[in-house]
């Protein structure tokens, strides 16, 4: 992929939960290790809701940077499975909750990125791009995803930023304010791609970002607004930015 020739230096950020790999699978496979739903059980529709969850009450919280949420995280993170699963005639108790929370935990450290991830962040780095990350969670929880996805060597440190440390999570602009002034790039010349309607495509575009909503899931908008573009698939993502940012 040839991306040289820009006369501005490009800024492209990256979600990482279900964005950089698939967050189904280890949410699938607690389930399936500790509730063992029916066969038939609709793990998509139920990941969905459990993500609703999850952001509402971190959103009651105040976000990930505050005293409260560090307080109460263990709280949310349980509660977040027994909301969801209820809407799916599953009752779980607060033990059973626990156990569903700590397989989900421990099997998101054992990731693969989507097919094409790896190879297009490469390509990004290699031709001259600021490629990062940013990421809604506690720092030592998404950084521990991060590591175990190995990125440390197309991604610095400097240019990876977790809502935990940052003070601010998605889709709050300041975020991506936070960013932009930490990395000398300016909202025009940034793009963000994310899978979350809510927290990625709303948040960056409050922020003057362009907007590529990662949609590999086919699922519908939750509001008026408009990202500049959607991809379903890594090589639909890479043909788009090879095109925005010039071949």
């Amino acid at each position: 992929m040839n991306m040289t020739g820009q006369s501005e230096r490009k800024g492209i950020f990256f979600d990482v939960d279900d964005t950089l790999y698939d967050h189904l699978a280890p949410f699938r496979d607690a389930l399936q290790a500790i509730v063992q739903p029916r066969e038939s059980f609709p793990y998509e529709k139920a990941y969905h809701r459990m993500r609703y969850y999850s952001d509402r009450l971190s959103e009651e919280l105040g976000g990930a940077g505050t005293a409260a949420y560090g307080d109460a995280v263990e709280d949310m993170r349980t509660r977040r499975f027994q909301l969801a699963l209820a809407e799916f005639g599953i009752q779980l108790t607060r033990e059973e909750a626990d156990a569903v929370q700590r397989a989900y935990l421990g099997r998101q450290y054992e990731i693969t990125m989507f097919d094409g991830a790896r190879e297009l962040l490469q390509a990004l780095k290699d031709a001259g791009h600021l490629v990062g990350l940013i990421t809604n969670g506690p720092a030592d929880h998404q950084m521990n995803k991060i590591t175990a996805m190995k990125l440390g060597d197309l991604i610095p440190q400097e240019r990876i930023f977790v809502s935990g440390s940052v003070g601010w999570d998605k889709p709050d602009a300041r975020i991506f304010h936070h960013v932009n002034e930490r990395t000398g790039t300016v909202p025009e010349h940034c793009y963000y791609i994310g899978d979350s309607w809510r927290n990625d495509v709303v948040g960056a575009l409050a922020a003057g970002w362009h907007v590529i909503w990662f949609n590999h899931r086919g699922v519908e908008p939750e509001s008026e607004h408009e990202p500049h573009h959607v991809a379903t698939s890594y090589e639909e993502l890479r043909r788009m930015l090879s095109g925005l940012l010039g071949s």
